[in-house]
C-alpha cells in the first residue's frame, strides 16, 4: 500500500468514473485501475462496485474512502509542519467557518492575514457548525471558526471572543421605552429566525425560551437564510429579530436606530477556533488566532459574569 494507490481511491470515488479519475490523476485508466485492483487483491476487499454505473463504493469500500481521506491529510500536514520547523508558514490552510460569522469577521482580517503569510494558501468553505466538524473530522478542513462549546472529544476549542447579540427592531414594535430590554419583552409571532441547521437559531431559541412557545407563534414557517435577509424582512416587513455584534459593522445611520441592547446578563456567543486533537501547525495557530484578536472591533476577554453564554 503506498499514499499514491489512496489518491486514485479518491479520485474515483471524487468522479464515480475511472477514466475521469485517471485523467484527474495524469495517468492512464488501464494505470490506474491495475494499482487499485492491487491494493484491493493486498487487502482481500472489494473497494469499488465496478458492474454499477456510476462506480459506488462498497460497504467496506465506504470505511476504507473514509480512513485513506484521513490519511492523506495527516501526509499532507507532515510537510506543513516540518516547514514550521523551520520557522515558516507555508503550504494549504483549509478553514471552515459558519455563515453568520462569515460576511463580517473575515472581511476583517484576512486581507492582512494574506499579506502576512503570502506562501500560504488558503481555502475557505463557509458552512455550518455540523459540516465543520465532519470535515475537521476527516481532514477536510484543518481548522474551524464557529460558536462554541461544542463538547466534541476530538475536537480542541480556543476561544477568540464573546460576541453579544442585540434586538433589531422596526419602529411600529410594541417595545417598551425603557434602554434595555428583557426576553420576554419580544413578541415572539413577530420574530424573524434563521432556517434549521443554523447554531445562531437554536442560540436565538434559547434565549428567548422559543421552545416551549414556538406552537404559539405565528410566523415560525418562514426560515431566513442569512442576517442580511433577517435584517431586510425587519426593514420592509417590520417585526423583530436578533443579530450578533460583527453584523451591527454593515448597518446605515438610519438601521442603527433600530438596534435595542439587552438587559443584563447579556446574550453572547462564544467564537472559537477550533481543530482536531492531532493537529500539529501551533505556529499556524497562533498566527490565526493573533491576527483575529487584533482586528475584532470590540474587547477580546474572557467572559465576566454581566453576560450569558447561549
Amino acid at each position: 500500500m503506498n499514499l499514491q494507490q489512496l489518491e486514485y481511491i479518491l479520485a474515483v470515488d471524487t468522479y464515480r468514473h475511472f477514466a475521469k479519475a485517471a485523467d484527474k490523476c495524469f495517468v492512464t485508466q488501464a494505470t490506474l485501475s491495475m494499482m487499485i485492483k492491487k491494493l484491493e487483491d493486498e487487502l482481500a476487499i472489494k473497494i469499488f462496485d465496478r458492474s454499477k454505473q456510476p462506480v459506488t463504493p462498497t460497504k467496506e469500500g465506504e470505511g476504507f474512502i473514509l480512513r485513506a481521506k484521513q490519511v492523506l491529510a495527516e501526509a499532507k500536514r507532515l510537510k506543513d509542519f516540518a516547514a514550521e520547523i523551520k520557522g515558516e508558514i507555508t503550504g494549504d490552510l483549509h478553514l471552515g467557518i459558519i455563515p453568520t460569522l462569515a460576511p463580517y469577521l473575515l472581511p476583517l482580517f484576512l486581507k492582512n492575514f494574506i499579506k502576512k503569510y503570502p506562501q500560504l494558501n488558503i481555502f475557505i468553505k463557509e458552512i455550518v457548525t455540523d459540516e465543520i466538524i465532519d470535515h475537521i473530522k476527516t481532514g477536510e478542513l484543518d481548522m474551524g471558526l464557529a460558536a462554541t462549546p461544542l463538547n466534541e472529544s476530538f475536537i480542541r476549542e480556543y476561544p477568540l471572543f464573546y460576541e453579544e447579540f442585540f434586538a433589531y427592531s422596526s419602529r411600529e414594535e410594541n417595545l417598551p421605552d425603557k434602554k434595555y430590554l428583557l426576553p420576554q419583552m419580544i413578541d415572539l409571532k413577530r420574530l424573524w429566525l434563521l432556517e434549521e441547521g443554523h447554531c445562531f437559531r437554536s442560540q436565538v431559541l434559547n434565549f428567548c425560551e422559543l421552545k416551549m412557545k414556538a406552537p404559539y407563534s405565528e410566523n415560525l414557517h418562514y426560515e431566513a437564510g442569512s442576517i442580511e435577509t433577517l435584517i431586510n424582512l425587519v426593514d420592509k416587513y417590520q417585526g423583530i429579530t436578533i443579530i450578533p455584534h460583527l453584523a451591527m459593522l454593515n448597518l446605515k445611520s438610519s438601521q442603527r436606530k433600530k438596534i435595542r441592547e439587552f438587559a443584563s446578563p447579556k446574550p453572547v456567543r462564544e467564537i472559537s477556533i477550533i481543530v482536531g486533537n492531532n493537529f500539529a501547525r501551533e505556529k499556524l495557530l497562533d498566527g490565526v488566532r493573533e491576527e483575529i484578536m487584533s482586528r475584532v472591533p470590540f474587547p477580546t476577554i474572557l467572559k465576566s459574569k454581566k453576560v450569558l453564554e447561549i
